[in-house]
């Protein structure tokens, strides 16, 4: 059985539920349908312990006020748009600006700040919960009515699985995207900077001093972007490279090899102490890798631990940011009797 229990109201009066997956080995993960936000999420260690691993809050209060955007669903276009502006059509569209004079992760009430329709998913084989949602025509200045699906499967392989799909009524762009912040350590009193991190990728997309992506590619070859062997996130974080300095450490988008809309392995996430690796696959082109430069001590989280300073990363399977105004940039069009469709897989081991 998938457990189901209030976890707040909203001021609207609206219950807030909290859904429970578990598989066979002993692994959970906690998701509520505000935000279609995942609050837990267990996995083991080298001596089979289960300690949570992502970062989130015990009460609703807090990812209501919080803009941290811990464990959500984002959207409608994950990442940044340029100004909050693109053209579709011929046609100009104009956003909420919620991130200096840019768009970000869908605006002041973006995916994560909503209530969605839950279904549990029973099968032989895994656990899985259907969470629903109508984004409506004009929505934070996107156009068209957009009917999105996301759908948390967990596997007795420890795999936590995210499938996305979506319809529209009129052209519009869609990049929704899971914002997780993982620490493998178990503790979230421990930085990130000593995780291992492997990312498939030769270029990145580099980005002003807005965190706007400029156009190019970068190649990663011989800077501190370059994970395609396993470094420590610490290891070359503060070294004097533009692109660090603007993003006050890693907080960019990976342009992710062999991409061809299939899903294949595209990163892996190593914590030396506990064991615990977690495997990244996606049929998506872009990854952003976010150190957790903005954590700053004034976030309290679960059981009242403060959340310091990169003391969690995020890795988002995406479309690039401000794709729509780059034609160079792979499509994030999508248009009425066609169907967006993404999967992402975290897949948890030890080593």
């Amino acid at each position: 059985m998938i457990e189901k229990k209030l976890f707040g109201v909203l001021p609207s009066g609206e219950e807030v539920y909290m859904y429970t997956l578990k598989n066979k080995n002993g692994m959970e993960v906690k998701i509520i349908n505000y935000g279609a936000t995942i609050v837990s999420l267990t996995a083991p260690d080298k001596n089979g312990k289960y300690e949570d691993v992502v970062m989130g809050y015990d009460k609703l209060e807090d990812y209501i006020n919080g803009s941290s955007y811990f464990g959500c669903i984002v959207g409608r276009y994950g990442n940044r748009i340029n100004k909050g502006k693109f053209q579709l059509d011929g046609k100009e569209y104009q956003l909420t600006i919620n991130d200096g004079e840019n768009h970000l992760h869908g605006g002041t009430i973006g995916f994560n700040k909503v209530l969605w329709t839950a279904e549990p998913i029973y099968s032989d084989t895994l656990q899985a919960i259907k969470l629903t949602y109508l984004s409506k025509d004009g929505e934070q200045g996107y156009p068209g009515n957009l009917n999105i699906e996301v759908t948390y499967s967990l596997t007795d392989d420890n795999e936590l699985i995210i499938d996305y799909s979506a319809t529209t009524d009129k052209p519009t762009i869609v990049n929704p995207t899971h914002h997780s912040y993982f620490n493998l350590s178990g503790s979230f009193e421990n930085t990130i900077l000593d995780h291992e991190l492997f990312i498939d990728a030769d270029y990145i997309t580099p980005v002003n001093n807005q965190l706007i992506p400029t156009g190019e590619l970068m190649k990663v070859d011989g800077t501190p972007f370059d994970f395609k062997t396993f470094h420590k996130i610490g290891e070359r974080i503060n070294e004097q490279h533009e692109q660090l300095i603007f993003g006050k450490g890693y907080d960019h988008n990976w342009v992710l090899n062999n991409y061809n809309g299939k899903v294949r392995k595209v990163a892996e996430l190593y914590e030396p102490t506990s064991g615990r690796l977690m495997e990244v696959l996606t049929d998506q082109p872009g990854m952003q890798f976010y150190s957790g430069n903005f954590l700053n001590e004034t976030i309290k989280g679960k059981k009242g631990t403060v959340y310091n300073y990169r003391t969690g990363l995020c890795l988002e399977t995406q479309f690039y940011p401000d794709s729509p105004n780059h034609k160079n940039f792979p499509s994030a069009v999508l248009k009425p009797g066609e169907k967006y469709t993404q999967r992402t897989i975290y897949h948890f081991k030890v080593k």
